[in-house]
């Protein structure tokens, strides 16, 4: 076990006179933020939260950010954490406030990125009564928290009003100084070992904890005097799981090893482990561009094989049926790999990574709970069979990728064909942020220029909050920021823009093919006036007035050569983000890319 301390180093000069609430609870919060390093902090409005607000605002420990929309503001809060591996807290008033967080803690839960929510409430015998911004906040997020504190209200503060209320459960009658000060020292206790077991969780980065806050007014009282609580234990890291003797037998024993890629951070010691295991004609790695790994004897676009083996259906099934499958990372893009994972199941499942195990092909082995890389690099000294399963793979592989050249050289402008042209535009090296729905699978079929960075909300994997994200993660990732979004979820996220966090250099494509493109690929009825209401929901929109009001640069293209044209400077140094939109033909996405996919196949000789 390894044992460090949190501490945080003051940053403020002796000459600064700190200001605290003079509440102690949210006063014991704030401390033991910066007890934990937990830097970042995203603030929605509020007076409730009056206490907790100025706590962080005025201690210069804390990079504070104001967004009002508390639903982007957990999206923003999160795209932080996601690049930082490190809780960022996120403080919200009482009441439905606190209920506009919910998509993005189920997003952290699934992807297992670390959020403190930090929401203030009334207390508790002011609950149900009428009561204005009152609702049972405790528990309001069920089974999608890691942790959750059960905290204790102060008792010293505002305590004739706290003994106004024929509800209040801690004291009969008039109680002496003595008491209340007994009594107050108990509930802090209690909390102090609450706050500093919650935080320790959230450190070990595995999705979001809540800390709800209950307070009496008067809310806005300041002191120059702090509490001294006492300082946070040293963490205790948990050990790994270091068992991997069945891995490895299942290693020496398979002829056809697959190494499935999920989501993952760039890692530079994975990738340089993957490039080792790769020279292994018996391994054959499929990678997602969530992944963040490529390589050239790698399945780089897992469906640009699945979809034409769907369809041509010459036996290579078979060939491809692993005997033993690794997982790595988080969710899976491929509807297609887990359908045929699921059908053609290999004899030995073993997830190999600190991510969360899904047994999403029914037939989990084992989870190797330790760093990737440590375990991969365990299988580097094994000797293994001889095999040609990656040829045979690779060989087919490539033949449909060039079959379908052909088709791709002179398929009609379509949004295959304006991801094409991203594709091969965005600069090196850039933090890409892609929405979910078409673009992440899109995004999946054609290759990205070196050292471009590739993150996506897939944990929950809806549309909700892209746009809040990417402008949270553009907080701290100081390379160029683009967002590429469909019409809807950019219409959707609008609110993920109002704040004034926009970085200069943020880029933001919008693929407006006028509704729900995706439906029209999946299976179902098309172009009747349920469909087009319900499903597809057609639109005339743009973002033109958006990119106005929140002054961003903007331009429209409609054709391929506008496209070009406009790619040649959008990504240039400008004073102001910008945002391009790509209006495409909404009928014939579909074609396109069904027609991609066949002729892989038919032009075969």
């Amino acid at each position: 076990m390894v044992l460090y301390l949190c501490r945080a180093m003051k940053e403020a000069s002796e000459s600064v006179t700190m200001r605290y609430t003079e509440i102690p609870l949210p006063q014991a919060v704030v401390h033991y933020c910066e007890q934990y390093l937990i830097k970042h902090v995203v603030i929605s409005a509020g007076s409730r939260n009056a206490p907790l607000t100025n706590g962080f605002v005025e201690n210069p420990f804390f990079n504070t950010y104001s967004i009002i929309d508390e639903r982007a503001a957990a999206f923003f809060a999160l795209g932080i954490a996601q690049q930082l591996n490190h809780p960022v807290a996120l403080v919200c008033t009482s009441g439905s406030a606190l209920l506009n967080f919910y998509p993005a803690v189920a997003e952290a839960y699934y992807s297992e990125i670390p959020i403190i929510i930090l929401s203030a409430d009334r207390m508790p015998h002011r609950i149900d009564i009428g009561d204005g911004q009152t609702i049972k906040q405790e528990g309001v997020f069920g089974p999608h928290l890691t942790a959750v504190a059960a905290l204790k209200p102060d008792v010293s503060h505002a305590t004739t009003t706290l003994l106004q209320s024929n509800k209040q459960l801690y004291f009969k009658g008039n109680p002496s100084a003595a008491e209340v000060e007994i009594l107050q020292e108990k509930h802090q206790k209690h909390n102090v070992a609450e706050l500093q077991r919650v935080f320790a969780l959230a450190c070990f980065g595995k999705g979001p904890v809540h800390i709800n806050i209950p307070m009496e007014e008067p809310l806005y009282g300041m002191t120059s005097m702090p509490i001294p609580f006492p300082d946070a234990p040293a963490l205790i890291l948990p050990s790994y799981d270091t068992d991997i003797e069945d891995l490895k037998v299942a290693w020496k024993k398979a002829k056809r090893k697959m190494i499935l890629m999920g989501v993952c951070s760039p890692n530079t010691d994975l990738k340089k482990t993957l490039d080792k295991l790769i020279e292994d004609s018996g391994v054959l790695v499929l990678s997602e561009k969530t992944s963040n790994y490529s390589h050239p004897n790698a399945i780089n676009s897992i469906d640009c094989l699945m979809a034409p083996l769907e369809i041509d259906q010459n036996g290579l099934e078979q060939e491809l049926k692993p005997e033993l499958l690794i997982t790595i990372g988080g969710m899976v893009v491929s509807k297609k790999i887990k359908s045929f994972l699921r059908t053609f199941q290999a004899d030995h499942h073993f997830h190999v990574d600190t991510t969360k195990a899904n047994d999403t092909f029914y037939y989990l082995s084992k989870h190797v709970d330790a760093p990737a890389v440590d375990s991969l690099m365990a299988l580097e000294e094994v000797k293994t069979v001889k095999s040609d399963y990656q040829n045979v793979i690779l060989t087919s592989y490539r033949n449909y990728l060039n079959n379908g050249k052909g088709y791709l050289a002179k398929m009609p402008f379509s949004d295959l064909r304006v991801f094409e042209i991203i594709c091969s535009s965005l600069p090196k090296k850039t933090h890409l942020q892609v929405a979910n729905s078409s673009p992440i699978r899109y995004l999946q079929l054609f290759d990205l220029q070196e050292g471009v960075e590739v993150y996506c909300n897939r944990g929950t994997a809806g549309i909700d909050g892209s746009t809040a994200t990417a402008m949270g993660a553009a907080q701290i990732n100081s390379k160029q920021s683009v967002l590429i979004t469909g019409d809807l979820s950019f219409f959707y996220d609008i609110n993920g823009l109002w704040h004034n966090y926009i970085p200069n250099n943020m880029r933001i494509i919008v693929i407006n093919n006028q509704g729900g493109g995706i439906f029209r690929i999946l299976p179902g009825e098309k172009d009747s006036p349920k469909y087009d209401t319900y499903f597809e929901t057609i639109h005339q929109r743009n973002a033109k007035d958006i990119a106005a009001n929140f002054g961003l640069r903007y331009k429209r293209v409609r054709t391929l050569w506008g496209l070009k044209l406009a790619l040649h400077s959008f990504f240039n140094t400008s004073k102001t983000a910008k945002i391009l939109e790509i209006s495409t033909p909404r009928k014939v996405n579909d074609s396109v890319l069904l027609s991609y996919f066949k002729a892989m196949i038919l032009q075969k000789k």
